[in-house]
């Protein structure tokens, strides 16, 4: 027994497999690392380049949703970007070969043998789009009402809110619906699926360290990065800071910051960290734990904020209805965003995109946000808590 703990002890030290004393069987034992730094012959071994450039892109995307002066196809070629097109005005944007669009529902897990709930999923994104230029600019200064759309000022001299003949800001419901639909989606059900980072001869090539071609990486490394970059792709991987992006990690941010969750921001970071580690040393077992962990807590942070925002808008709707829309446009994102989360140790999300239409369409009922019910945004609220491990009250702080 004493030779077996001091052999591993001795493996802790490294991001090695090492074999005990006393047996034949491979006992891995990976060490976290203090942060996400990971080299080869003195090189990082990590690169999540595409995912920054999306982000970068959704970053202007959902900023050019609120100038009244673009037009659909402005808009749609900033979604659906083509490589060479003036779309975002930055060289190494434009010349990119990367999109939005085609990254929308697009996952091995979910979509891959789904293309009839990807194809309204995308379609949906294009409508809130059309929809935006077509019923929101044409009345920018008109004020807005009951049925029709226009500008509405929050209290005390607020923010002005554009919105829809139902009171939604669209900018808002596109800019949260894609942090699931594109960030949360790739994330847990593509890179950190055993579809991708397993498919084909991966994972005997990380065994040996064979490295992708031209690159300072085994493919399943880089699969992990890119899993890793939709959260931390517009900051420092070593050190990263949050609300660094308008996307996913904004809202991680803003969840942490909730006393009632704080340290879920570390928890994922900690175990993005171990897991790659854990990659390095062939030690697919930690790698695997360390994926329900990461599911598990990112579908956390959807919940949370979706609930949060429908409570927001609740305390505000006879006060100031600007701010009450605001709040419900963003928790109506949220909702859309919930199918995108994952269920640990399942193939299946928390929630169907058949579950957060019928929640989106309870709210549009009528004249939607003009008239919605408090009962109505309490009863959706406790739906989306009780499958998660925390209260209405908890996530409306």
């Amino acid at each position: 027994m004493k030779k077996v703990i001091l052999s591993l002890a001795v493996c802790s030290q490294v991001l090695f497999s090492c074999k005990s004393s006393d047996s034949d069987i491979d006992v891995p034992v990976t060490e976290e690392p203090s942060n996400y730094a990971f080299l080869r012959n003195g090189a990082t071994s990590v690169n999540y380049s595409g995912q920054s450039t999306r982000i970068a892109m959704g970053n202007l995307f959902v900023s050019a949703l609120k100038d009244e002066t673009k037009t659909e196809s402005q808009l749609d070629a900033m979604f659906d970007h083509q490589k060479g097109s003036i779309d975002f005005g930055i060289d190494s944007l434009d010349t990119s070969s990367k999109n939005l669009r085609s990254k929308t529902a697009a996952s091995s897990d979910l979509f891959s043998d789904n293309s009839t709930d990807a194809i309204a999923i995308k379609s949906q994104f294009d409508a809130w789009i059309a929809e935006q230029v077509s019923d929101v600019y044409p009345y920018w200064n008109n004020a807005a009402s009951a049925g029709s759309a226009g500008k509405i000022q929050q209290a005390g001299g607020g923010s002005t809110r554009y919105v829809n003949g139902k009171g939604v800001e669209l900018n808002q419901i596109i800019n949260k619906g894609l942090i699931g639909g594109l960030m949360v989606d790739q994330m847990l059900n593509n890179y950190l699926s055993t579809a991708v980072l397993d498919a084909g001869t991966n994972k005997s090539d990380n065994d040996l360290k064979t490295l992708a071609s031209g690159k300072n990486y085994t493919t399943m490394e880089h699969k992990w990065d890119e899993g890793f970059g939709y959260l931390y792709g517009a900051d420092n991987a070593e050190n990263p800071t949050l609300s660094a992006d308008s996307f996913l990690n904004k809202y991680l941010a803003k969840v942490d910051g909730d006393t009632d969750f704080k340290g879920i921001a570390n928890t994922i970071y900690d175990a993005f960290k171990l897991g790659r580690a854990a990659i390095v040393n062939n030690d697919y077992i930690t790698r695997d734990e360390q994926i329900e962990i990461i599911r598990a807590n990112v579908s956390k942070v959807i919940a949370i904020r979706a609930v949060y925002y429908l409570q927001q808008g609740k305390a505000d709707l006879n006060s100031d209805m600007a701010a009450a829309f605001h709040d419900l446009s963003e928790g109506l994102g949220f909702i859309y965003s919930l199918q995108f989360t994952r269920q640990p140790n399942s193939s299946d999300s928390y929630f169907t995109l058949q579950e957060v239409t019928s929640y989106i369409n309870t709210l549009m009922e009528g004249n939607g946000l003009w008239d919605v019910s408090t009962e109505t945004l309490d009863t959706i609220s406790e739906t989306i808590a009780a499958k998660f491990d925390f209260t209405v009250q908890e996530a409306a702080s």
